[in-house]
């Protein structure tokens, strides 16, 4: 029997975009049942932001699989109930919507509480439930901002977002670790709890290297593109046929090791200019000619080679085609099938295998495709559930 960690936990989420999506996806990797609340006829707005999966949303099709789709419009009083008696007995409640529009509907942790003490309330934010950003509207690419991602990341010339909702991201794994941890607590107190994740305080943590590099005012980290900012050499170098090879050194044992190996060298581990990883850094340029100079006369292939018989970290510059094939997640069997409104669609299984369940890798609904049945669940008779249905209202 497979009996996963979070099955028999139901979760409601007024949720959109990445966030908090992100953070009920995983729960329900682990057995949960969550039901997402949508806009009737349109949904989650997500949903169009692309048709790139065979007319689905990359972006949708990524964080919502293994979801029930309830439509409902918040605004009508027989939705706003039926909403409301849901979290009677549901364990858990997350949303990311605009800030204010949960207490403004009366769903505040006083009000919740009430009815069901044992309820978790995660609230996902920008900035927080209180200070004075508390109102401001934020997306991924503004905090990103906001938390000085962009100061180090990109050329020296010009500063670049990440490639993925890097701080929606963030925030989703802090929400799913705090939902997490408040179900252990609840389990030893009895009540349930609120959890104010903050996409800004969740990136903030995940500057916290260059933060403390720039400690007390001290100069922060430089844009390097895709070199590292402060240990050389780490990052990518051109083969003599134009492919690209990342590397990376960590210690002075393996400048000696990529000396001796991979630039048939030896004495240049002994240069003073380079013998540490300070003045490997101070003179990068130097450094990056005689690099340039052996590789220019090797393939990517031989680079490669070179630098496994040196045991010095490496990898190819690979896109998103090369990832799809990726002989590494091929031989482990990360990829399986999962149903969606297009048919079925190849998914990455979550990381980390569990040697005592296997993780739940359900459909991905259409919009309000769950909600007669939900609906009926909670009581509410089919005459009723037709006039929501004939007023907008589901």
């Amino acid at each position: 029997m497979n009996t996963r960690p979070l099955d028999g936990i139901t979760v409601i989420s007024l949720e959109h975009a990445i966030a908090a999506p992100f953070c009920t996806r995983q729960l329900a990797d682990l057995g949960a049942r969550v039901i997402k609340v949508e806009r009737p006829s349109a949904g989650d707005f997500a949903r169009a932001y692309d048709e790139r999966v065979n007319g689905m949303s990359s972006h949708f099709t990524w964080v919502n699989r293994s979801k029930e789709s309830l439509t409902l419009d918040l605004k009508q009083a027989s939705a706003l109930e039926a909403l409301k008696t849901l979290l009677k007995t549901a364990d858990v409640l997350v949303q990311n919507l605009a800030p204010g529009a949960a207490a403004r509907m009366g769903l505040t942790a006083e009000q919740l509480h009430k009815d069901n003490p044992r309820l978790i309330l995660c609230d996902i934010s920008g900035y927080g439930n209180n200070g004075p950003y508390r109102d401001k509207k934020a997306y991924d690419l503004l905090i990103q901002s906001e938390a000085g991602f962009l100061s180090v990341t990109g050329t020296p010339e010009t500063p670049s977002k990440a490639g993925n909702s890097i701080a929606d991201i963030a925030a989703g794994m802090y929400a799913y670790t705090n939902i997490l941890a408040a179900l252990l607590q609840r389990d030893k107190t009895g009540k349930g709890s609120t959890i104010d994740v903050s996409m800004l305080e969740s990136l903030s943590e995940w500057m916290s290297y260059p933060l403390y590099y720039a400690y007390e005012g001290a100069t922060p980290p430089p844009r390097n593109g895709a070199s590292h900012a402060t240990i050389y050499p780490y990052g990518p170098f051109q083969a003599g046929d134009g492919g690209t090879v990342m590397l990376g050194l960590q210690n002075d044992r393996e400048w000696v090791q990529f000396c001796e190996v991979v630039l048939e060298d030896a004495e240049l581990a002994k240069d003073e200019r380079f013998d540490q990883n300070f003045k490997r850094n101070e003179k990068r340029e130097a450094l990056l000619v005689i690099i340039d100079a052996c590789f220019s006369q090797l393939t990517t292939a031989q680079v490669i080679a070179k630098l496994d018989q040196a045991q010095i970290a490496n990898a190819r510059l690979n896109d998103m085609n090369g990832l799809w094939k990726h002989e590494q997640l091929q031989a482990r069997d990360r990829w399986v099938e999962v149903g969606s409104p297009v048919g079925p669609i190849s998914a990455m299984l979550p990381p980390g295998k569990n040697s005592s369940y296997a993780y739940r890798m359900d459909d991905i609904p259409s919009v309000g495709q769950h909600t007669q049945r939900i609906l009926s669940e909670i009581g509410i008779p089919a005459n009723e559930i037709a006039l929501m249905r004939a007023q907008g209202a589901i």
